[in-house]
């Protein structure tokens, strides 16, 4: 017994961190509807198994109260019963999800007086390429983001689908080769939060994971000073490297990258773009 309480707190500890611990909008409406959801599903499994034991204990053996009538076959009210309340939960679980698949369709933007920073992620074997485009910088397996202001991203794949996911960001979408899709995001507060793979991609899966750094805006602003002081530039030939299978890669940033080579991704799926020149880095936000 003793061992058991030890574990209650381990086990509490291993929820933490997921889509039940949101920081932002889209992660905390998505609790809202799963909260919802389990209290409607519920509304029939606590009835269903207390009715299940009453009718055990009533029809017992030693009840002799209790009536057996082999000759019954309908009763109006039991059937409506029987099919109106998985009606109802069926009418209610459906009314939640047409609603909620709307207001939080990944490509609606983020109502906020910010304009969005715009980031393309590129899913790779086996890791993730960060672009900040209007920036002029790039990192692999660690995406910094300022704290408030909303996150467009734009997403493909150089080889296989996959699926990116910030659990505590919410809106898990797939990544596909040859084509992009968005998703809008933002983060309520500072913290560093775990994104992963949610979709097999081969050997490395398990380890494609990534960090979320969110940061106030002024140290995001010394965060891209620093990156792009730091120098390295990704370019056609760094890409092809880039491209190229490996796991548990630790996480690295360019201080330049080519100009359209988000773009060279999609129209060329599988094949490393080869004749991209890099651009200048733009400078501010």
């Amino acid at each position: 017994m003793k061992k058991l309480v030890a574990l209650i707190p381990l086990l509490i500890s291993a929820c933490g961190g997921g889509v039940l611990e949101p920081h932002g909008p889209i992660g905390a409406a998505e609790r809202y509807i799963l909260f919802d959801a389990t209290v409607i599903m519920l509304c029939v499994v606590v009835p269903v198994i207390v009715g299940t034991c009453l009718i055990a204990w009533w029809f017992r053996a030693g009840n002799l109260k209790a009536k057996r009538r082999p000759e019954w076959a309908y009763g109006g009210q039991i059937e409506f019963v029987v099919w109106a309340i998985p009606a109802l939960v069926v009418l209610f679980l459906g009314g939640i999800a047409w609603i909620g698949s709307h207001d939080l369709d990944p490509r609606a933007p983020l109502r906020s007086t910010a304009a969005p920073l715009d980031v393309q992620v590129v899913s790779l074997d086996w890791k993730w390429l960060f672009i900040y485009p209007g920036l002029g910088v790039a990192s692999v397996n660690h995406l910094v983001v300022p704290v408030g202001m909303p996150l467009r991203f734009h997403l493909t794949s150089a080889g296989v689908m996959n699926s990116f996911f910030i659990p505590q960001l919410g809106s898990q979408i797939y990544t596909m080769a040859g084509m992009a899709t968005e998703l809008n995001l933002q983060t309520d507060e500072a913290g560093t939060f775990g994104g992963l793979s949610a979709q097999f991609s081969g050997d490395g899966f398990s380890d494609m994971r990534f960090d979320v750094v969110a940061v106030p805006t002024q140290e995001f602003e010394k965060w891209i000073t620093a990156t792009r002081a730091q120098g390295g530039s990704l370019d056609a030939k760094e890409y092809s490297h880039l491209a190229e299978p490996s796991e548990r890669n630790a996480p690295v940033s360019f201080g330049a990258v080519s100009g359209g080579l988000f773009e060279a991704i999609i129209a060329s799926p599988g094949t490393p773009p080869t004749d991209i020149q890099v651009t200048p880095s733009p400078q501010g936000l």
